[in-house]
Order: structure tokens, then sequence, then C-alpha cells
């Protein structure tokens, strides 16, 4: 019997061991974990429904990182605590005098606060939002029978514009409220926290489903690879551009070409997402990835590449420009000036002057099926995978939908950038593989979720390859960077002490009612990476329709060296040439 009895008491003891290792486990998890949902439950003493406590977790951007140490947070979108007014129309016995001692204190719709003063039977109506603690505390010594107020929390964006297309916005989408376009809307899974259940009493939650390892809600943070100072100063560019030659809207993107982090993406016009109700729905999709746009000159060094790739011309490859080419139809191709080069123009000199005729002769060296084959393999028929809502692939059908029947015209003129239609992303990304030995990236913003049960998660983004090798690669990097140095602003532009590839862009708009383009109309693209040879960056600007201004290299010019030597300065990175 005293055996059975040490038995029995080892086992009730081994019992109540783990019994209060699970309770400490679920105290942990009610206290720390979800410590602040339940305090803000408790604030609300049952009067609201658990629905409205809003909790989302936080969007970051991140500061470049320095001594090896990783840069600092800093919130994108985050919550606010605040205070509403709530009424019970049924205690509020004289609505006229309520109105008149709240309006002293708060802004209120008369019309609209007697109106929900006059719903008898409705014990709850909400009148008044995002009170500070001071207003909260002026109302509540008003003691007026049948108001009251409660702690609130919302969404609030600290950088207001700050990469406004990026982050999207919460907001209600008939009676649900969550993430509308941008990463609000792309992570909602991970940012949208469990809210929707209601208040629960402290000890039900303890002994309820009482295994401390139920790991329902994978709910968290997520840090972006947004550099904020990068951010603004590619937006403060922008508005300058903008602002200058008056144009429809413009954009701009900021990428390592080695792994596809995106440090900035902006484009304008653009909101603010803490008061995007004044805004027309059109602004806030972002066409960084859901437009497609011509954008001309800076499609030449993918071809370029592919025939010095394919064997069949080099950089020193000569043709006899005369200015314009007959190619299937009666109407020439010509030159940006219609004037002739004459015997013995370079390859280097097609991509230096932008000459249509050198670009029609590289196809007619490349052939249909290799320009074709080199194309695709850019990724430009495809989404390119970014981690932003609503992607779009480009439109390449003149080129692609059955190569036997497609005209030589559609392949010259796609060989200097007209009919092929590309997102900036799209473009970015094929443009990069020039730059990094001939890897397709996947362009992205989310760099690690942190989870609020603890933990967090680094994510990875695949590489594949294009058709050219790294030979190749570096062979058209040199040619781009004799762009720089031989035609910007006259052989005056180069950066010292920095190697930099780069293209420009200007291409008529196509008018989809006519079939045609535009004659005055056009879009100016610029694309730049460096250092070249081992570049950390990869800047890609466009501008549709700006006034007053001829060429992409007038517009742009200055802007790209002004992002370029900041990025050099602010990220240390040393000279790669004397």
């Amino acid at each position: 019997m005293t055996f059975s009895f040490i038995n029995r008491s080892r086992v009730t003891l081994l019992f109540i061991v783990a019994f209060s290792l699970v309770l400490s486990a679920r105290l942990f998890m009610v206290q720390v974990v979800h410590g602040e949902t339940y305090s803000a439950s408790a604030d609300r003493q049952y009067v609201t429904p658990g629905s409205n406590i809003y909790e989302r977790g936080t969007i970051f951007f991140q500061n470049r990182s320095r001594d090896g140490k990783e840069g600092h947070l800093i919130a994108a979108a985050t919550q606010v605590t605040g205070f509403k007014v709530t009424i019970n129309p049924s205690k509020i016995t004289d609505k006229e005098a309520a109105y008149l001692k709240l309006s002293k204190i708060i802004v209120l719709d008369q019309e609209d606060f007697i109106a929900k003063a006059s719903k008898v039977g409705d014990p709850y109506e909400e009148v008044a939002y995002r009170l500070s603690k001071d207003k909260a505390d002026a109302v509540t010594a008003l003691k007026i029978s049948g108001v009251s107020v409660f702690k609130e929390k919302w969404r609030f964006y600290p950088g207001g514009l700050l990469a406004s297309h990026t982050l999207g916005f919460v907001g209600y989408k008939g009676n649900d409220l969550g993430g509308r376009y941008g990463l609000e809307r792309q992570y909602e899974e991970v940012l949208a926290h469990n809210n929707d259940k209601p208040y629960v009493n402290f000890f039900a939650e303890v002994f309820s489903n009482i295994s401390p390892f139920r790991q329902s809600d994978r709910g968290g943070d997520v840090v972006t690879t947004i550099e904020p100072e990068v951010q603004s100063f590619l937006e403060k560019k922008l508005t300058e551009v903008q602002e200058r030659y008056k144009v429809d809207s413009i954009g701009g993107i900021i990428m390592d070409p080695m792994d596809g982090s995106i440090y900035a993406l902006g484009a304008k016009p653009d909101f603010n997402p803490n008061d995007f109700s004044k805004n027309k729905i059109s602004v806030f999709s972002n066409p960084l990835v859901e437009n497609v746009m011509e954008f001309g000159s800076v499609v030449k060094p993918l071809v370029m590449a592919g025939a010095i790739d394919a064997g069949v011309l080099n950089a020193n490859t000569t043709y006899d420009d005369k200015g314009s080419v007959m190619v299937d139809t009666n109407k020439p191709i010509t030159n940006f000036d219609k004037k002739g080069r004459g015997p013995g123009t370079s390859m280097q000199e097609v991509l230096n002057q932008s000459l249509n005729t050198g670009m029609v002769y590289v196809f007619r060296k490349l052939g249909k099926q290799n320009m074709h084959d080199y194309l695709l393999s850019y990724g430009l028929d495809e989404k390119t995978g970014i981690d932003l809502p609503n992607e779009t692939s480009g439109l390449m059908k003149n080129i692609t939908s059955n190569l036997k029947n497609i005209r030589e015209i559609e392949y010259a003129n796609a060989a200097f950038g007209q009919g092929i239609a590309l997102t900036p992303i799209e473009m970015t990304r094929a443009l990069a593989s020039l730059a990094n030995g001939g890897n397709l990236v996947v362009p992205h913003v989310i760099k690690e979720i942190r989870y609020m049960t603890g933990g967090s998660k680094k994510l990875t983004y695949p590489t594949t390859r294009t058709k050219i090798s790294e030979e190749t690669s570096e062979e058209i990097t040199r040619m781009l960077v004799g762009v720089m140095d031989k035609t910007m602003k006259s052989g005056q532009g180069k950066i010292d002490n920095f190697s930099v590839a780069i293209k420009t862009g200007t291409a008529q708009v196509a008018d989809h009612t006519t079939g045609g383009y535009y004659k005055d109309v056009h879009i100016h693209s610029f694309v730049g990476y460096f250092p070249a040879y081992e570049p950390k960056f990869i800047v890609f600007l466009y501008a549709v329709n700006p006034k007053g201004v001829s060429y992409a290299a007038t517009t742009w010019g200055n802007p790209f060296v002004d992002i370029t030597e900041f990025l050099l300065n602010y990220y240390d990175v040393p000279p790669d040439r004397s």
C-alpha cells in the first residue's frame, strides 16, 4: 500500500508540475506576447465589439548598414493610439444641449450628431474619432449622460507621401477593413493580426485550449529593403523633373542588380495614405508594376548583347550608315536626326549616338529566331515576381505570336525599342542582367518577416539565367561605359574615378485610337548602373510627355548624375578607376 501511495503521490506531483509549466507558458503568452491586445480589450469594458480593436503589424524601412551592423528600423506604417467618442442615444435626455457642449471641444457635424442621437433603442453610435488625450479628458470631464470615451487605434504613415505606392494604405471595402494596394494588400495575411475575436476573459483564455504550443496566429511585422534616405532623394529628383518639364507622370527605381533588392521606387502623381480619400482611385495603382510603356532606345543594349553573344558582331563591327533603311514597306526607318554617319560606323557608335539604322543592321545579323530567343530570355513577356500586387507583364505579341508569319519590320522596329511595351520593373530587371553577368533576379521590397509569436523569416528569391554569358555581360557593359564617357554632356559628364554604364531612350507614345503614334508625345527614359563592372546599383528613370525638351539625355542627364553621386557617397563606395 505504501508503494502504491508513493506512486500516486509522484503522479500527482508530476501532474501539478506539468500543469504549472503549461499555465506559466499560457500566462507568458497572454501577459507578454498578447499583453497589448488584452490591455486594449480591457479598456473597452465590453462596450465596443472586439472586432473594432484594431491591431496590425508594422511595415519598416531600414537605414543603410554601417560598420558591418544592420541599419536601424524606421516605421513606415504603424499604429497610433487615440480616443473616440461614442453615445448611447437612449441615455441622452437633451440632444441639442449635448451637441453644444461637445462641439466646443471637438468638431462635430450637427445634423449627423442629432440623427445618431435620435436612434431610440440604439445603445451604441460613434460620433468622433482620433482624439488626443487632452480632448478625450475634456469630453470625459463634461460628464454628459450617454456620452463615453474609449481608446482606439488607427493606421499611420509617418512619412506621409514617401513611398506611398509601395506601402498602399488600410481602408474599408464594404464592411471589411484591410490592406488596399501596395504592401498593405500584398502582406495582408501577415500584417492583419487576429482582430476578429470578441473580448475573452483572462482566465477563460488561460484555461481554454491549454496547449502552450498552439500557434494559430502567424501575424507579424515586415521589414523592407527600402532605404528611407535613398527613397526621399529619388522622390525629390522626380518632383524636380516633374515640375520643370510639366510631365504627365514620372517614376524611378533604384535596385541592387545582383540580387534584386530595391532601395527605392517612386512614381508621381502620388498620394498621402494618411488622407487618401482626397485622391482619385486611379492614383492608387502603381505604374511601376502595373502600367506598360514603350521605352525606346534603352532596349538597344539588350538586342546588341544578344548579337555579341551569338558571335555575329562585336563593338568594332562596322556598317554603312546612310541615315535611313527600307524594311518590308515603303516607309523608311531613319535615325533620330535623319542623318547618316557613312561607312565605317561602328557598333559602339550605334550605342553612343543611338542609331536606329544600326540596330536594323544588328537585327539582320542576328536573325529573327535568335532575336526572338534572346529577348524572351530577358523575361520581357513575363511577370518579374515582384512582391507588390497587380503586376502585369509586357506586350510582345508583335514578335512572339507566330514567328514565321511575323514581318521583318516588326523585328526591325523592336530592335530599337518600338512595339515592345513593358512595365518599368520588367525593363529594370532585364537591363540588370546586362550588369550582373546574365542573371535574371527577382525584384523585391521585403527581406524579413518578424512574427508576433517570436522568431523571424529571412526571405530568399531565386535567380535564373538569360542566354547571354558573363563575357557578353562584360563586353556590353564596356560599351555602355563608353556611352557615358563619350556622350554625357559631350564627354564632360563622366564621374571622376567611377565607371558608369548608361543608355537613354526617347520613344513616341502609342495612340491606341488610331493604331499609330502621337507625333508630339514622348516617353524619356534613362538607365545606368555603377560601379560598372561590380555594380551595386541600377537606376531606371522615365518621364511621360515632358514639355519643352526633345531628348532623354537632357531631361535626365543631370538628375541621374545627382542620384549617382548621392548613392556613391552615401554608401561609401570605393572608386573603381583612377
